[in-house]
């Protein structure tokens, strides 16, 4: 019957138990956050500003009227002017329409494109950081969900050896000082625990933060995502440059100053327009008039702002294929030194794997002889702290390397 409560206690428990996935993380930050949601209005500003360029391309109509209560007119009688006051009023409609403008509106219709395609990519890359923020948030919680596991043993071992202590002690086995040192290492790993579980309540407080809901005490995460593997890759560097969103940005930046500067080329040949109007005037006299004719400016003198703003579009381009460059060159450098740590990592893992075991029975062997008398309650205590340092290198191990490989996942703009 006890047997039969206490499975149904624990069927209870996982039932109630609240399950939360990486995926499910990142999709309710992504959601959530309200830099997603700003980078979202910037997006749509963008398109807002390519629709106001594409405008300049279609015709321009507008409607004025005017009324002036008091108007001098001059009239002319017997060879003379004469003015008179009356009042005189307009209505009408005007219509402008580009013909050609040496494809200056068409290279800033182009330009205003890229800023909508570099927010968009913006956004991208946003979510793509926020991911990762999310993964190392997440990973880190499972680590130190593990690492309270690890303290939790070490101070039930500390424990049992403070009782053995005392009881040999009793027997006239052993001095005062092995019950002081044990209970000591009791108080120590109480104090251990104690930091394991601010650390975890401290990350899993940042990861309800970013996801924008409180995560329940009971929550059961997943075990294997800080145990990832990494397939190495000698074209890994070249993809990272092919995918990387940073590096999309400088490429659509340069492709948008190339056209500015296009376009600043093409100001300095002026524009052909159709214009045509049609106003009801009425002054000493009601009359129709209209207007239909196509003009050309040319610009002769500007002050030097024209030939300013060829220079800057060209500037502009020269500095961002400068920073592209600079970019792929730091890119370079921080995949082979992550791909480095993680081959180093992969080494750690099997020496602190082997490191475990080799401790493990050592601590059996010591204890064994502490209990005959053949050995220290130091000798004891140090292969109870081999264990423990093991254990927790172990863990360290694997999400050292699993935050490089979230990194390099990031650089390729891989959520």
């Amino acid at each position: 019957m006890k047997k039969i409560l206490c499975l149904n206690l624990l069927l209870s428990f996982a039932l109630n138990a609240q399950t939360l996935t990486l995926q499910q993380s990142i999709e309710k930050t992504l959601q959530s956050h309200p830099d997603v949601k700003i980078f979202t209005l910037k997006t749509q500003q963008s398109h807002m500003g390519y629709k106001s360029a594409r405008a300049d391309y279609l015709p321009q109509v507008n409607l004025s009227a005017e009324y002036n209560p008091t108007q001098t007119y001059a009239l002319p009688v017997n060879g003379k002017f004469h003015t008179i006051n009356d009042t005189g009023w307009n209505i009408g409609a005007s219509l402008k329409q580009k013909i050609w403008d040496f494809s200056k509106t068409s290279f800033q219709i182009d330009a205003s494109k890229r800023d909508e395609d570099i927010s968009k990519l913006s956004l991208k890359d946003l979510k793509v950081l926020l991911a990762s923020k999310v993964k190392s948030l997440y990973e880190l919680m499972v680590v130190q969900s593990e690492a309270i596991k690890v303290r939790e043993a070490d101070l039930h071992v500390k424990e049992v050896y403070y009782a053995q202590a005392k009881a040999l002690f009793k027997q006239g086995l052993k001095t005062q000082a092995d019950t002081s040192r044990f209970l000591s290492a009791v108080y120590s790993a109480k104090d251990n625990l104690a930091i394991a579980k601010a650390s975890y309540e401290k990350a899993k407080n940042s990861l309800s933060l970013y996801m924008g809901e409180k995560i329940s005490d009971d929550v059961d995460l997943q075990r294997d995502v800080i145990k990832k593997d990494f397939n190495f890759d000698k074209n890994t560097a070249k993809e990272v440059l092919s995918t990387n969103n940073e590096l999309k940005i400088y490429n659509e930046t340069i492709q948008k100053n190339v056209l500015l500067h296009k376009s600043a080329k093409a100001s300095h040949y002026g524009s052909l327009d159709l214009l045509a109007s049609y106003n009801r005037v009425g002054s000493l006299s009601l009359y129709d008039s209209q207007l239909v004719g196509v003009v050309l400016n040319i610009p002769l003198y500007s002050g030097g702002r024209i030939s300013s703003e060829e220079q800057n579009a060209e500037l502009g381009t020269q500095i961002a294929k400068q920073q592209k460059s600079s970019k792929e060159l730091a890119l370079k450098e921080e995949i082979s030194n992550l791909v480095l740590d993680i081959r180093r990592y992969d080494e750690t893992i099997a020496a602190k794997k082997a490191q475990l075991d080799a401790a493990k029975s050592t601590q059996r062997v010591l204890e064994g002889r502490y209990k005959e008398g053949l050995s220290t309650y130091i000798e004891v205590l140090d292969a109870s702290s081999l264990v423990l340092d093991a254990q927790l290198g172990l863990l360290e191990a694997y999400y050292e390397k699993t935050l490089s490989i979230d990194r390099i996942e990031y650089l390729k703009g891989k959520i």
